[in-house]
């Protein structure tokens, strides 16, 4: 399946103005960062709008979460191309994540490497038969959740994904926010709630991340889900550097 070639910058400068340190310490402390107002509230409603008014050949497939066991609410998978904004920021954010993604593997002692460009990457994705697309809009109302998961489509995996807040909390909807476990080894679960307002992105850990200890680096489990709906409707897009098989 085609995918469409990298933007020129744009997506790039969105970044720029990021403390890229900070992030990459947020993400070794906690295995999530939160990028504030990376979209402003116009663009935001543009994306959230396209679940329902999308055309033909926007999304590949559809999920009602109750059927499968993964809680409440639905989500679309975007199909190739991408919208240029998802394209842009999903280009742009695994430029600035892929040194980490490399970091935390070598400590791991893991064995895959990340290409710095991610085009490169998706086609190692779809020569191993990962070649559907997997950025997503995810629309959740009164009541629904999603429980704790990982998201993993395939062999290759990204360790780093992202989602973007794309409705006002406490305007369009109450309730609703991010919640990460980590379960170190021989220790109950931690939990961690992100709170996010219209726009912001949180950068988060896929399955697992390093952690330092006195032998060295362990790994560390991570799931992440939404917590339920109280009132109204919350829509999220999320950005996932692998593809599906």
């Amino acid at each position: 399946m085609a995918f469409t070639a990298e933007p020129e910058h744009r997506g790039a400068l969105r970044l720029a103005g990021y403390d890229w340190q900070a992030v990459e310490a947020d993400l070794d402390q906690e295995g999530v960062a939160v990028l504030p107002g990376l979209l402003p509230a116009d663009e935001c409603k543009a994306l959230a709008l396209l679940y329902e008014t999308g055309g033909e050949g926007t999304f590949r497939s559809k999920v009602v979460m109750a059927r499968h066991g993964f809680g409440r609410g639905e989500y679309k998978y975007f199909d190739y191309p991408l919208p240029d904004l998802l394209q842009q920021l999903r280009t742009a954010l695994y430029a600035r994540l892929v040194a980490t993604a490399n970091r935390w593997n070598a400590s791991l002692g893991l064995e895959p490497r990340y290409p710095a460009a991610h085009a490169e990457y998706l086609a190692r994705c779809h020569a191993a038969g990962q070649d559907r697309a997997t950025p997503l809009l995810l629309r959740y109302g009164p009541g629904d959740y999603n429980c704790l998961h990982q998201d993993l489509y395939g062999e290759n995996v990204f360790p780093l994904q992202a989602v973007i807040l794309l409705s006002p909390p406490g305007e369009a909807f109450d309730g609703g926010e991010l919640v990460l476990t980590e379960q170190r080894p021989r220790m109950q679960s931690r939990p961690l709630v992100v709170p996010l307002r219209e726009g912001d992105a949180a950068v988060l850990a896929v399955s697992h991340r390093p952690v330092q200890g006195a032998r060295g680096s362990y790994r560390v489990n991570m799931r992440h889900g939404v917590s339920r709906i109280r009132r109204g409707t919350r829509s999220t897009a999320g950005l996932i550097f692998h593809d599906a098989a």
